[in-house]
């Protein structure tokens, strides 16, 4: 009985294919119109919505929102890199050096926090949003540059010293 030969085989990976051709366009809309979205929110509605919190909620929404801002722009320079990749703007070899300045891994507060339950719900969905798609990001970078063997991020846990510490950190300026 003969052996199947794989010299010469190609492994097609899905997930380059996806950030190397047309079909990139629509995951880049979406992030750049989360970062519109965001934006937009924290500096009218959720601005109004803030000064409405209890002091411990607003400290929580202080500290989140700096995450959040955080989050979206890594996501939003690791498109942008992508995009001039694909507009030959930049090679995959100078997108690699470039893209290792971008963190994909910035946390959230966990849902059992106290005070997350005050916050607005338009902003918990900003939140939630974001993370689904530094996700999508985190394992497509992984699969088409080979970083780490892509993990799922395990679900965000109460850790109350983490959060108390986050919380006085904020408070002081120091986050």
């Amino acid at each position: 009985m003969k052996e199947a030969s794989t010299e010469g085989a190609v492994t097609i990976s899905l997930a380059e294919r996806r950030v190397f051709s047309e079909s990139f366009k629509p995951l880049y809309n979406e992030g750049m119109s989360l970062v519109e979205q965001a934006a937009e929110y924290l500096d009218g509605k959720g601005r109004a919505e803030a000064k409405k919190l209890s002091r411990l909620a607003a400290t929580l929404y202080a500290a989140e929102s700096m995450r959040l801002t955080t989050r979206l722009m890594q996501v939003a320079s690791w498109l942008l890199l992508q995009r001039a990749a694909n507009s030959g703007e930049m090679t995959r070899e100078q997108v690699a050096a470039e893209k290792a300045k971008v963190r994909l891994d910035t946390a959230s507060a966990c849902e059992q926090a106290e005070g997350w339950a005050e916050l607005p719900e338009a902003f918990r969905d900003l939140v939630t949003r974001s993370l689904s798609l530094q996700n999508l990001v985190r394992r497509m970078d992984d699969q088409v540059y080979g970083g780490a063997v892509a993990m799922p991020q395990p679900p965000r846990r109460s850790n109350p010293v983490s959060d108390q510490i986050t919380l006085l950190n904020t408070a002081f300026g120091r986050v």
